[in-house]
């Protein structure tokens, strides 16, 4: 289907489809002054590749592809294309799920797959320095030899790298009791979008001035592109042992999720998963799920033997006292891997099922996980599509995986508003419209209903104080006021919450 990008081009950027010809050739004869020749790509054939990222549903053809393979020529495709005022979308792995590497139609794709070096291991300072492109498991593989790895670890963790963690500020099932990536990141080093070097943090405990880091850090793309970065590592826990819970009752298994929590206990993973997720994770990797289960939680406990041994009877304790009916303890370092694979599967499962699906990311607060699933089912009903539910219980992070075929407008269509419904829902639950997958265009919507016009004129703000010409991943997380205004008009005809002030803007 044809992108909605073309209808969030900022003013300044709103050149004719006519001249499209005119600026390729003259971006192509800029870059080429600064690239060699089989690191830039224009041609249909060539480019496609690169059309959308994780969500396939949006797709565009960039202008052009420029894949620089040194500093040097990264900082020149910058310059030059803020010289010729031509948008940028810095890429990695394409793994994203909110449209954030969508292409500019009048713009160059910034791939930086071919940075992918692992430049330093320190064991003693625990600290792993690495380049954009280095996926995320091969730190940890590289960290291995001496004990160590890094925490997050989302469930694209084979093939995701590390710099759209930073831009996506990524999870995984082990954020709750090892953070996100800002929780994990020391420095990260880069260009701004006039070529210029820039750094965030640092490797000593604190950095001077202010802690830009936090600015950086999820802010997907739109403040400046990741070159290098440098991460905590942990020590290998001595042990580690996953429960496996069933109830048969969603309203028992989310407050169960809260009395874990309420108990003083943080476990190293806390995640839940509906019925129709387990079954369809069972039958594609056979993790020994319960299939009579209407919902099941995975937690995890590491550490000491002693404090693993501790810490999982104290659980197994509330979770009794929750109404569980069935408790599973992996017995060995295998079934643990097991009961992770399906729920680290829960993706390519639902994708063995559908032409498509639409994965959302939002937040609630951990007591109303029950209520946003009911929630859900309802949705199920009045979309008339299938919804498969897969949660970081522990930090209240939804996954609802929306089925559809994108071939099939009228799908597409009900897919966007079932999704729209489930972020406003999340939102009038107290919670946010992203956790970790970002917002991109996905969600732009989404965010007039979360922000104020004060909070959006302060991101533009911001935005402006780092790319005041607004070339870095435009049209992206921030709506325009125009686009929230038709949003509250149509707010009430799609048959969405009713937000009393809604428009907001």
């Amino acid at each position: 289907m044809n992108s909605p990008l073309p209808l969030l081009l900022p003013d300044t950027l709103a050149i004719e489809i006519d001249d499209r010809a005119h600026r390729q050739r003259e971006v192509v004869t800029a870059l080429s002054a600064v690239l060699p020749k089989h690191a830039l790509l224009w041609h249909r054939e060539d480019t496609t590749p690169y059309e959308c990222d994780g969500l396939t549903a949006y797709r565009e053809q960039p202008l052009v592809v420029a894949l620089p393979e040194t500093e040097a020529q990264v900082a020149a495709v910058l310059r030059e294309c803020h010289r010729l005022n031509v948008p940028i979308v810095a890429r990695g792995a394409g793994t994203g799920l909110s449209g954030g590497a969508l292409p500019h139609r009048l713009g160059v794709t910034l791939s930086l797959a071919k940075f992918n070096k692992i430049l330093k291991i320190d064991p003693t300072a625990r600290t792993a320095t690495v380049q954009c492109g280095v996926r995320n498991l091969a730190i940890s593989e590289a960290a291995a030899p001496y004990g160590l790895y890094y925490a997050p670890d989302p469930s694209s963790q084979i093939a995701c790298t590390i710099g759209g963690n930073v831009a996506e500020n990524s999870g995984g099932v082990h954020c709750l009791k090892y953070g996100l990536t800002l929780h994990n990141v020391l420095r990260v080093r880069g260009f701004t979008v006039a070529g210029e070097a820039v750094d965030f943090g640092s490797e000593a405990l604190d950095c001077a001035g202010l802690d830009l880091m936090t600015v950086l850090v999820g802010s997907e793309g739109m403040l400046a592109v990741t070159i290098e970065v440098t991460v905590k590592l942990v020590p290998k826990p001595q042990l580690a042992r996953c429960i496996m819970a069933s109830f048969d009752d969603i309203r028992k298994a989310g407050d169960a999720v809260a009395n874990v929590i309420a108990a003083g206990i943080i476990p190293a993973g806390l995640e839940m998963m509906d019925k129709p997720m387990t079954a369809a994770v069972e039958d594609y990797v056979h993790a020994g799920y319960d299939l009579d289960a209407v919902a099941i939680l995975l937690c995890e406990s590491d550490g000491t033997p002693e404090e693993v041994a501790e810490e999982i009877s104290r659980m197994e304790a509330v979770l009794g006292a929750s109404g569980a009916t069935r408790i599973e303890v992996s017995a060995d370092e295998a079934q643990r891997l097991k009961f992770w694979s399906g729920r680290k599967n829960a993706f390519p499962a639902t994708g063995r099922l559908s032409p498509d699906y639409m994965c959302m990311d939002s937040t609630i607060p951990r007591n109303r996980l029950s209520d946003i699933l009911l929630a859900i089912q309802g949705m199920e009903v009045k979309y008339g599509l299938r919804c498969l539910n897969v949660f970081h219980a522990g930090d209240g992070n939804l996954h609802p995986l929306i089925m559809f075929d994108a071939n099939d407008a009228d799908q597409l269509h009900r897919c966007e508003l079932f999704g729209a419904d489930i972020l406003e829902s999340s939102v009038a639950m107290g919670g946010t419209v992203s956790g970790e997958h970002g917002v991109g265009i996905e969600k732009l919507s989404a965010m007039c209903v979360q922000f104020s016009r004060a909070e959006h004129d302060q991101m533009l703000a911001l935005k402006h104080a780092f790319d005041p010409s607004a070339l870095l991943n435009p049209g992206k997380v921030i709506p325009s006021l125009a686009r929230c205004a038709e949003y509250g008009k149509m707010h009430v005809r799609r048959g969405l919450l009713p937000f009393a002030d809604i428009p907001r803007f």
